[in-house]
């Protein structure tokens, strides 16, 4: 019965009068002046913010894709439009071949990709799974209690951040998953929703606002990073706030996946998201003619892969799991895991040794991959109603080093996304001999934090102010500031403190304003800096 079945599956994917799934390319954004001069249609002023403190300009990937480019793909005979990529400036369409060849014929067309590797890219041609979840198995100042969550969390030295009051804040990650029920309602979940944590999400397969739904396996990834239960488990960012997006569809396995994963990381990058966790990855589809073999996971071919590569570039860290085919037939990273300028990462267990189902590398290219790695074998998880477990999978060890990402960018928010991502590998304990298994290793976030603070690009080049947001007490840190001025201005421009004479580090006491945004503006003798400070 299989065999028939398996059969009949490949006579309908060869049939001519199939659906294919395929991208549609513009040639140009025509609104670009207009989204230039009114940045804030199209991206929120902490988006805006993060890129300014990054000094990252906009440019075109930032403008949305042309509303009639998408209605004349929408009204074109038997197509439809699935999913949308400003960044790559493409539509994810659905239709028979001959009707997606004959979209070319749009003068604003550049050209047409197929998902189906057997067809050909009609136009200029551009060089073009199963989910990571399928192989995991669940087993039935802050002082936290970190109870079977403090081996996960000691191994890469989070507690010590944890224990300088570093836990997230002032951060937001994005987790792209397949469903989050029970983060509504379970315990381990009420610390996020009662400090109003869960800031929104969206459902893509159902193009619904529940997000709340479908699949646990998000759920079992947010527990890692902001889940708590006292003396059973505590999240790596159990502070910072996070938004839910559903990207994954379970029921089959489809490239449109990859096209919802990429209007998520494009979401997340328009509400100002510093940090994304991705438990998901993509090799192996239903239609085996949309499969990637191992020689196109080069970071260029993937449409999941090239938009992660952006991500940075806006200023996002992209934490990506590296899978779990490790002892398959095709035991390489996935799609989006073969991307550069992220952090892919693999599993080891306890004592960190690698775990036999991690996926290796190297990518198709030769870079090395997984970057890092986590605790990932017997890793301390929620299930959706609430029962704390372990469970095994690069899914686990993924979130659990995101969530430290975002931890220690609390601690040094003016860095740039390429700057933690350097930082964390070179904390790592292989940086200096990595490997195809386990990359540059197990990262040592306290190190990185002593790293940073000690290096020359912060005693040579930057002022730092930390922790933003702040509770009482402000730190200021440079070299050479000589008598330096600090003002701060509310929200209504009134000025509510100055404070002279700043030397090289100096504490200053907030105790007397109240919770809110303040802007400041700081001066020495070698620099002038202007921001904004969240007083908690």
């Amino acid at each position: 019965m299989k065999k028939t079945a398996t059969l009949l599956l490949s006579l309908f994917y060869f049939c001519s009068w199939a659906q294919e799934d395929a991208w549609v390319y513009f040639t140009d954004k025509p609104d670009a002046e207009f989204y230039t001069n009114n940045p804030l249609e199209m991206l929120t002023q902490r988006a805006l913010d993060r890129r300014s403190t990054q000094n990252i300009t906009l440019d075109n990937k930032d403008i949305p894709i042309s509303e009639s480019y998408i209605l004349q793909v929408e009204s074109a005979t038997g197509i439809t439009v699935m999913a949308k990529s400003k960044w790559l400036n493409a539509l994810h369409i659905r239709g028979l071949q001959a009707n997606i060849e004959a979209l070319t014929a749009l003068s604003f067309v550049d050209h047409v990709q197929f998902a189906n590797h057997s067809l050909n890219t009609i136009n200029k041609p551009v060089v073009a799974s199963h989910s990571y979840k399928n192989n995991e198995t669940f087993d039935v100042t802050a002082n936290f209690n970190y109870g079977n969550s403090s081996n996960q969390i000691q191994m890469l030295n989070g507690h010590l951040l944890h224990e300088q009051d570093y836990t997230g804040q002032g951060k937001i990650i994005a987790v792209l998953d397949a469903g989050f029920p029970g983060v509504d309602s379970a315990t381990p979940f009420q610390r996020l929703r009662d400090n109003n944590l869960i800031l929104g999400g969206y459902n893509f397969p159902d193009r619904s606002t529940n997000f709340y739904t479908r699949n646990s396996h998000g759920t079992n990834v947010l527990s890692t990073m902001g889940g708590y239960v006292d003396g059973q488990l505590v999240g790596t960012a159990p502070d910072a706030s996070y938004y839910l997006f559903i990207t994954e569809d379970v029921s089959s396995e489809n490239p449109v996946e990859e096209s919802y994963w990429v209007e998520a990381l494009e979401m997340a990058d328009s509400l100002g998201v510093d940090v994304v966790n991705s438990s998901l990855g993509y090799g192996e589809y239903d239609n085996p003619n949309y499969s990637y073999s191992y020689a196109q996971r080069n970071g260029q071919v993937g449409f999941a892969s090239r938009a992660a590569a952006i991500a940075v570039t806006k200023g996002i860290v992209c934490v990506i799991s590296a899978g779990n085919e490790g002892n398959s037939s095709e035991p390489h990273i996935g799609i989006p895991a073969d991307a550069d300028n992220i952090l892919t990462i693999g599993a080891v267990n306890s004592t960190e040794v690698r775990a036999s189902f991690s996926s290796i590398g190297p990518s198709y290219d030769g870079r090395i991959k997984p970057d890092v790695c986590a605790k990932g074998q017997s890793a301390t998880v929620s299930s959706s109603n609430g029962t704390i477990t372990t469970s095994n999978g690069t899914s686990f060890s993924s979130p659990i080093l995101a969530g430290m990402v975002a931890t220690f960018w609390s601690a040094l928010p003016n860095l740039t996304a390429a700057e933690v991502i350097q930082i964390v590998k070179e904390s790592s304990d292989q940086y200096n001999n990595p490997d195809n298994l386990k990359g540059y290793g197990v990262p040592d976030f306290q190190l990185a934090l002593t790293n940073a603070l000690n290096s020359e690009m912060f005693l040579n080049e930057r002022i730092i102010f930390y922790p933003n947001p702040v509770v009482n007490q402000l730190y200021i840190k440079g070299n050479n500031l000589g008598n330096a001025t600090l003002f701060l201005y509310n929200n209504l421009g009134q000025r509510v403190l100055q404070v002279e004479n700043i030397h090289d580090e100096e504490i200053i006491s907030l105790e007397s304003l109240s919770s809110g945004i303040y802007s400041y503006d700081f001066s020495s003798n070698s620099a002038k800096l202007q921001g904004k400070l969240i007083k908690q």
